[in-house]
């Protein structure tokens, strides 16, 4: 059998068996898949051996590029001794080395604020990592003896997972509506999606509009609310929707007020995406609760950590016959494996000062996107660091969306694909998540590239 002959056979074994995650799958079965072979810095190869530039890091995990020796070698050194051990009732050495430096890892980006991270819950992937906060929010008003505290408020086009909680506390109806008969009761407050906002033109408006219906609830339903669940700063998969200033730290004091845990969902924000290490820093603002995963091995190995403060952790103490046990776990849980590759990943942020070398990137990227907002079909630009989102509208001048059935956002992803860039749209707005490690001339291109999709398909 040729080559050739050996890639179609996949491509055929590919329709007969994979069911694909968010994929319309009778769409796939008609249209010839791309097979992924290889990866190296910002690029990926398919099986014919066309090179992409990975415009979206293989769905928001890869931070400093495909095969970074330094990982590679750390997962082969760690293969040499042990694959997986459990943490229920043992320990390994690379969790703890990892579980330490993420506590220093915060420390340092929260340094003189409260409350104080101090504890590492390992799962291992976002959903989880949600799932273990739901849960640990939920027990911890039990053991501190405040009944009624059952539930959760969380935002309008909240994104927090597939896992039936983490569903629950959702907030995108095209994901989330058929499941409604499965999920538990919340409490849901306008998202300042500026853009759109009901409220008020402005940025100030809309973020005082948003916190002040989020206070509505909270002055009827606090004594019902474990936790306020949010994504800082960005809500990613609700279609990239930069917070207006203020808002996060508007957020935390009304947290403070109403006595309620504050859970910051940075699966997707966390590890640099934003230009800082956690997005929470840019509001000075500590959850009692963090969830971290996605760039945390560097798209390595599924991993997800939620940490917590020492408040929280210690109201799990107590003796064996009291049941203050925090019953929850994962088969994978603190694989060493993933925790070797997650060491070196922020190990890595250090060595290569990822963060002080983003900013001239980030100037680029605003600038490209500048130009990109002129276009005729975009309707709004938002971006924090080197995330973006470009709202694509059939009229500008009264923001008349697509029709969803029309996919003018994966028209706009196929076009760039055949220009050798690959992107994942959210509906009408084309998503933009470069690896942070992306040169100024890859940047350059993969901006061009973009743009130049954008006027083929919207000017047709």
């Amino acid at each position: 059998m040729s080559y050739l002959d050996k890639i179609k056979n996949l491509e055929e074994q590919d329709k007969k068996f994979i069911w694909h995650p968010f994929t319309q799958m009778k769409d796939w079965i008609e249209e010839r898949p791309i097979i992924i072979t290889d990866g190296r810095d910002c690029f990926v190869k398919d099986a014919y051996g066309k090179w992409y530039l990975d415009g979206v890091s293989s769905i928001w995990v890869s931070i400093h590029g495909h095969r970074r020796k330094e990982i590679d070698d750390a997962i082969k050194e760690q293969l040499d001794k042990i694959a997986h051990s459990t943490l229920l009732g043992l320990s390994n050495i690379t969790s703890i080395l990892l579980a330490e430096k993420l506590i220093s890892l915060t420390d340092k980006s929260f340094a003189g604020l409260q409350p104080q991270l101090s504890k590492v819950f390992y799962s291992d992937n976002g959903s989880t990592a949600v799932e273990v906060a739901l849960k640990m929010a939920f027990q911890y008003w039990i053991h501190k003896g405040v009944k009624g505290k059952h539930f959760f408020l969380s935002l309008k086009n909240a994104y927090h997972g597939d896992t039936i909680g983490a569903v629950s506390v959702g907030g995108i109806d095209i994901f989330h509506e058929v499941f409604k008969p499965l999920l538990f009761k919340t409490y849901k407050a306008p998202s300042p999606y500026c853009y759109r906002c009901d409220f008020g033109k402005t940025f100030l408006e809309c973020s005082f509009a948003c916190l002040k219906e989020l206070e509505n609830i909270l002055e009827k339903h606090s004594d019902e609310i474990a936790s306020v669940i949010i994504e800082p700063i960005v809500q990613a998969a609700g279609g990239m929707i930069v917070w207006p200033e203020g808002y996060l730290k508007g957020i935390r004091e009304l947290c403070n007020k109403y006595n309620l845990l504050l859970i910051a969902d940075e699966v997707a924000t966390g590890f640099g995406r934003t230009g800082k290490m956690f997005a929470c820093e840019y509001e000075n603002v500590v959850p009692d609760i963090m969830c971290l995963s996605k760039g945390i091995t560097n798209g390595y190995m599924p991993l997800a950590v939620t940490l917590s403060t020492d408040e929280i952790y210690n109201a799990f103490l107590g003796e064996f016959k009291e049941l203050k046990t925090f019953f929850h776990g994962h088969s994978y849980t603190g694989n060493p494996l993933a925790c070797a590759a997650a060491i070196v990943s922020i190990d890595l942020f250090e060595k290569e000062e990822t963060l002080k070398n983003m900013q001239p990137k980030i100037a680029l990227f605003e600038d490209k996107l500048r130009e990109i907002a002129d276009l005729p079909n975009v309707g709004n630009v938002r971006n924090k660091g080197l995330i973006a989102g470009i709202e694509l509208v059939k009229d500008k001048t009264t923001k008349e969306p697509y029709p969803w059935e029309e996919k003018i956002g994966w028209k706009v992803a196929y076009k760039a694909r055949e220009e050798g860039v690959l992107i994942r749209p959210l509906g009408n707005v084309i998503v933009i998540m470069p690896p942070l490690s992306i040169s100024i001339e890859n940047l350059n291109c993969l901006m061009d590239v973009i743009k130049g999709a954008i006027i083929g398909i919207t000017t047709n």
